[in-house]
């Protein structure tokens, strides 16, 4: 009886984290991308971001799924998009291309990022009605993120400029619907 009592219980813990797992998994990819593509290997960093955003689309259709959703993972979700999303896929950027704009490069690197964490913060206090405000920050680090493969064919004035749009994009007051 009391064997039973404790496995029923460790069943029920494992269910309770198994978001807030995949949601960790999303941060430890973002933050691998950091490192591999601050030591020169941008091409794996760019494979990282993508599959940390694969870990993020999961995380939330579990948490639904098993109907664990908590505020708790609602924070944690946002502070792991904020590595994964914002910082991972603007210093693959200022690594590719953006650094060869010294300080306006630095600017829009660091721009891009303070963008991606206002518009968690708005998305963590606003009530969700169905419809995002801006651009989510997954998109917008996967479309940065894209840019990267982009490089060799366009000026590098473009990446900057893009950069600049996802930035404003995310910050905007644009309704979105959910999918």
């Amino acid at each position: 009886m009391f064997f039973s009592e404790v496995v029923d219980h460790t069943i029920k813990k494992l269910k309770s984290q198994t978001a807030n797992v995949l949601t960790l998994f999303n941060l430890c990819l973002g933050c691998f991308a950091i490192i591999v593509g601050l030591n020169g290997n941008l091409n794996l960093s760019t494979i990282l971001i993508f599959l940390a955003a694969l870990a993020d689309r999961f995380d939330g259709r579990v948490a639904r799924k098993l109907q664990i959703e908590s505020e708790l993972g609602k924070q944690l979700d946002s502070m792991c998009d904020i590595i994964s999303f914002g910082v991972a896929p603007a210093l693959l950027l200022y690594q590719g291309v953006l650094a060869e704009f010294g300080f306006p490069g630095v600017f829009f690197t660091i721009f891009y990022i303070g963008c991606g964490a206002f518009r968690l913060a708005r998305f963590n206090i606003t009530e969700q009605n169905g419809y995002f405000t801006g651009l989510p920050i997954t998109a917008a680090g996967c479309l940065l993120t894209l840019t990267y493969l982009i490089i060799p064919y366009i000026p590098p004035q473009m990446i900057l400029f893009i950069s600049i749009v996802l930035s404003f994009l995310m910050i905007s007051t644009f309704k979105l619907k959910k999918m």
